[in-house]
């Protein structure tokens, strides 16, 4: 009878780890060494709200000013990734950034890719942003390809990698290892093939960060922290000979994920995206033709 109670109760009590992903059985972060901060990067804006101590990272917004970093060189495919350590409480309107652009090389008419969090109010959670942007931004016509997620951990709580794999086929968004997306190549037109710089900021978007502009950055809270620590940046640079090798989070030479790395992806899309844009109504998918397979 004792042993009959126990097996209805592990049926009834939820696994500690219900709400994890599956395994990807891939690790691409390990394959790449740590960085120091000034190695790699050098700050763009904000010197007075940076600071870097023993290779983390702290960056913050108040009413003066946000800061921003940028990668000492461009890239034109690679592996780019960091931990991150959010602020918890209130921090709607307030973004903090991981990205590529080239948006200081082709102002108006740039590349970008997007791993952005977007602020929150009390007891919400944090919104993280996937988003490309092909060639186009200043000009009326941005189209960007946002794709969002709740979290499956509180991201305030500790330090999170985050990461985005950059190689001539395909774009893969990654936490902890686990890809939560894929960008494949479908056509020139919808891809971004110029060099790019690795870029990290925390700045004030209240115009449309939290709920489409709804709350606003209260400084009232300030400052608004982010912590970065981590750093990974590896693969081709636009300097490097033609014949360099893109470092990649698939472990084929071909490019593509494995079979566990799927199941992990596909559980994350069904258990936490929160936003698709090629699902969106709303969207002129004439203008994203990546949407239409």
């Amino acid at each position: 009878m004792a042993l009959f109670l126990f097996l209805i109760l592990i049926l009834l009590v939820p696994s500690s780890n219900a709400d994890e992903p599956p395994s990807p059985g891939y690790w691409p972060s390990y394959r790449f060494r740590s960085l120091n901060f000034y190695d790699g990067y050098r700050n763009l804006w904000g010197p007075s709200h940076q600071r870097v101590d023993q290779n983390a990272l702290t960056i913050w917004l108040d009413s003066t000013s946000g800061s921003g970093f940028k990668s000492v060189k461009p890239f034109r495919s690679g592996y780019f990734g960091t931990s991150i350590k959010l602020q918890s409480g209130y921090t709607a309107g307030v973004i903090t950034a991981f990205y590529l652009s080239n948006n200081e090389a082709h102002p108006g008419f740039h590349d970008e890719v997007d791993i952005e969090f977007l602020g929150t109010t009390f007891g919400k959670p944090y919104t993280l942003q996937t988003n490309v942007y092909i060639r186009g931004s200043g000009d009326g016509k941005i189209i960007g390809r946002e794709m969002k997620f709740h979290l499956w951990f509180d991201p305030t709580q500790a330090y999170h990698h985050y990461a985005i794999s950059w190689s001539p086929g395909e774009i893969i968004f990654l936490v902890d290892d686990v890809p939560i997306r894929r960008y494949p190549r479908k056509s020139d037109a919808t891809f971004p093939l110029r060099p790019m710089w690795v870029y990290g900021s925390i700045w004030d978007a209240s115009s449309w960060a939290t709920e489409d502009g709804k709350y606003k950055a209260d400084y009232r809270y300030q400052p608004f922290v982010a912590s970065f620590t981590n750093f990974k940046a590896s693969g081709c640079s636009a300097y490097a000979p033609g014949w360099c090798r893109p470092a990649s989070a698939s472990p084929f030479r071909s490019g593509g994920l494995a079979r566990q790395q799927h199941v992990a992806m596909r559980w994350v899309q069904t258990q936490h995206l929160v936003y698709n844009y090629c699902k969106d109504p709303k969207r002129d998918h004439s203008l994203t033709p990546e949407c239409w397979t």
